[in-house]
């Protein structure tokens, strides 16, 4: 009989006693591969013809935004433990820099896919509706002389230090360079050169006949070019007095990592501050440069930038491809998704949303349903005398936000607000800052010092005064309070009156504020108190169900999977015999379909025109349905670093809505699921002979508001 005790021990399953230890690292994907792997699957949106033209560009622009972020947090990270000469492993079995050495074969692929998906699909496709990205070569001589004139006037100015050379030249990070090569005397010259692209934008309009030319980071003209050829066209302007030779683009990405180490401030503000101050002079990861540079200048980059050659990229393509974005800013909406309207629930609009919450549950499931309904909910909370508090938090927010000019009302009409704002939100650290300086002049109780732990649970509790009792509604999902990725990831939010869950929320907000002792709850599974416990026992139930009556069945839905220990049980539950289905948008380390080990294990991922970010876990538990739902993935990190809440769906009916009409419709996926094979790459999964075609996505559009 099989046991979670321990995990790496050596089990038995089934009459012929195989024996086979689930501790094995072969049975584990890596981590940083699988994330490659991801981005491959996003490449393959950009080249699927069914989306529409400038939806295929900002999946391009998708890759790029996410290999940057790859080369700022994943591979220091590991450039970390190269430098300090550790040999310490990852779960597979690999060292750190043969992680490198791995992520460098996929991603040189990847990085040549980009191009020829740029040069051979999008570029022409979008030729073909009329919006041309030129060369420089490719201009007439009325659109150079005129762009040449618009240079003069306007972008030549913002140049500053033109002398400067590599050895006294800071790289920013990400930014767009030229490294010009000249001639004075002789003498060969090596000068840097910003291209201003916050100033101006990547893309400059080629004006028409006649018109004065402009830069737009909101072009609505169809003929564009980079600003980087440009600069180039034009640097006989910059050097009026030399020879030049050759000018050649390039890219430096820097460690974005912080580390946040306390100094003894009671604030811990000050920490954060330091560290976003200290990111700007973050080592050096990857050099992306031209492929035309001749050898001796990348020589001179990767020597000034002190990298070696494993961490230098050569493209055909456009660097930045992030940049891409702006793109999607032309406005043609034929090119673009077609809008739809995202459903209200009658009960949930206007000043009755209380009485509608106290009466039933509600879940929400974004973008099909209307982010509004929250907007409308903390509005109503700001503005009526009966709501006495309200407690949230806070971890990615918009910029012009209305769940923030709630809050901040509410504060200014004498209710106690308090806001748990996480600061250090990767990259949104500045934001935070910011932001908490911004509630706490308003009047709110912005609390922000967690140095040990991230806030990554999405929570709000409103008080409220009714017939002389305290009624606390409480509102429990997967997604941030931001009313822009609320259009654009799919996430679940759960409405509800329910005073046991209410009472235990409060007590949980108590916890974080005031930094009381962590507790236990009965059915909020809480991270790093329980939650992982509380899965291992519920995969190790779903094992002895099965076993006692030969049923048993687990289904997630989920981000990333990368826990070990997760793993390990739910590969012990597939060796008993329980069927596991695991829809997994990114990450994955569990190895599905080993003979013996996880061949009862399916893993499917989706990427389409939403981000999958909700959070599901269901459990059959022998006909008992039990199904959670909350913030949290099943990494390391989720699990033992983060504040991350779950819970188990109360309501019968809302529990079978979202397993029938979510969850089950996305494992039905036959149209923008790909299956994740043993050998860890990624098939696309096709309807069966007969079988009706299902894209889940397009399936909730087409049934939103089905499981209110």
């Amino acid at each position: 009989m099989s046991t979670l005790t321990n995990l790496n021990e050596k089990i038995t399953i089934g009459p012929s006693e195989q024996k086979v230890s689930v501790g094995d690292p072969s049975l584990l994907l890596n981590r940083e591969l699988s994330w490659i792997r991801f981005n491959a699957r996003v490449l393959e949106e950009a080249q699927n013809t069914n989306h529409p033209l400038l939806e295929r560009v900002k999946f391009l622009a998708i890759c790029g935004s996410n290999l940057d972020e790859f080369f700022m947090t994943r591979i220091p990270r590991l450039l970390k433990k190269v430098t300090k000469g550790s040999l310490e492993k990852s779960q597979d079995g690999l060292t750190p820099f043969q992680q490198i050495e791995a992520t460098r074969k996929e991603i040189i692929t990847l990085i040549k896919s980009y191009a020829q998906c740029w040069k051979e699909e999008l570029q022409p496709a979008l030729a073909a509706e009329k919006i041309y990205i030129k060369r420089n070569q490719d201009l007439t001589g009325k659109q150079k002389e005129i762009l040449r004139e618009y240079f003069a006037a306007s972008i030549f100015p913002s140049f500053k230090n033109l002398e400067q050379d590599l050895s006294h030249t800071f790289l920013k990070n990400l930014q767009i360079n030229l490294l010009v090569v000249s001639k004075k005397s002789g003498q060969e010259f090596y000068h840097v050169i910003e291209v201003p692209t916050e100033r101006f934008g990547r893309l400059v309009e080629i004006p028409q006949k006649n018109s004065k030319a402009k830069a737009s980071k909101k072009p609505i003209s169809a003929k564009l070019v980079f600003l980087e050829e440009l600069v180039a066209s034009n640097l006989d302007l910059l050097y009026p007095n030399e020879v030049l030779v050759a000018s050649y683009p390039f890219r430096l990405t820097r460690n974005g990592e912080i580390d946040f180490v306390a100094d003894g401030s009671s604030d811990f503000l000050v920490s954060v501050k330091k560290g976003v101050q200290n990111r700007k002079d973050g080592f050096a990861s990857r050099l992306e440069f031209d492929e035309k540079m001749p050898e001796k200048i990348r020589d001179l980059l990767s020597n000034s930038s002190g990298l070696p050659s494993y961490l230098l990229y050569p493209s055909e393509g456009p660097l930045g491809l992030v940049d891409l974005w702006q793109l999607l800013k032309i406005e043609r909406p034929e090119l673009k998704d077609k809008p739809f309207k995202p459903f209200i629930s009658p009960a949930l609009k206007g000043k009755n949303i209380f009485c509608a919450i106290a009466k039933r549950d509600y879940v929400l499931y974004h973008p099909y349903d209307s982010f509004d309904v929250i907007i409308n909910l903390f509005k109503k909370a700001a503005q009526d005398p009966d709501v006495s508090e309200i407690c949230i938090t806070l971890y990615r927010m918009d910029s012009k936000s209305p769940v923030i000019d709630a809050l901040i009302e509410a504060a200014q009409r004498g209710k106690k607000v308090t806001a748990l704002i996480e600061l250090k939100a990767k990259f949104d650290e500045e934001n935070n800052i910011n932001l908490a300086s911004k509630l706490r002049s308003s009047g709110v109780n912005a609390v922000y010092n967690f140095p040990n732990f991230k806030v990554h649970a999405k929570l709000c509790l409103i008080t409220r005064k009714e017939k002389g009792e305290v009624v606390r509604y409480s509102h429990i999902g997967s997604g941030n309070y931001n009313s822009v990725t609320a259009k654009i990831y799919g996430d679940l939010g759960y409405l509800t009156a329910r005073p046991e869950i209410g009472e235990e929320l409060s007590r949980l907000f108590s916890v974080l504020s005031f930094g009381l002792q962590e507790q236990e709850f009965k059915r909020l599974l809480v991270a790093p108190k329980t939650l992982k416990k509380e899965f291992l026992s519920r995969i190790e139930r779903e094992i002895d169900i099965k076993q006692k009556t030969g049923q048993g069945y687990i289904a997630f839905k989920l981000n990333n999977l990368e826990e070990k220990d997760v793993i390990q049980a739910l590969y012990k539950a597939s060796m008993a015999g329980v069927k596991i289905d695991l829809n997994v948008r990114g990450i994955c380390s569990l190895r599905p379909g080993v003979k013996g080990v996880s061949d009862n294990i399916c893993v499917n991922s989706i990427v389409g025109r939403f981000l999958e970010h909700a959070r599901i876990y269901y459990f059959q538990n022998g006909g008992n349905d039990e199904l959670l739902i909350g913030s949290s993935d099943l990494m390391f990190r989720n699990l033992n670093e983060r504040i991350e809440v779950v819970f188990a769906v109360p309501d019968p009916q809302k529990k079978q809505a979202i397993l029938e009409k979510m969850l089950n419709i996305h494992l039905q996926d036959n149209v923008k699921s790909r299956r994740l094979l043993p050998d860890g790459t990624y098939q696309r999964v096709k309807p069966e002979k007969g079988e009706k075609p299902i894209n889940s996505q397009c399936w909730l559009i087409a049934n939103r508001g089905i499981w209110h």
